[in-house]
């Protein structure tokens, strides 16, 4: 129960880094920005892993998760403008 707590508050902190250093207003709630920092330490983690920075098992840093939801935030805004 408290790793699955962990993963939720760093999910938020980095949702919130990531929201606040994109340019843009983008519009969602707590949850969508906790499943924002998630996905984006899962996809800095999966490109970590495939560029050889990360071993299998290895936490990946703040700074690649705030990043991986910042590449997030770019693909979820061109996607919405599609629409």
């Amino acid at each position: 129960m408290m790793a699955f707590l962990g993963t939720v508050f760093v999910g938020l902190i980095v949702g919130l880094l990531a929201r606040a250093i994109k340019p843009g207003d983008d519009k969602m709630g707590w949850i969508m920005t906790i499943i924002l920092g998630v996905l984006g330490a899962l996809l800095a983690g999966y490109m970590g892993r495939a560029m050889g920075f990360y071993r299998a098992g290895e936490p990946v840093g703040w700074i690649a998760s705030i990043i991986g939801a910042i590449v997030l935030l770019f693909i979820y805004d061109a996607v919405r403008r599609k629409r």
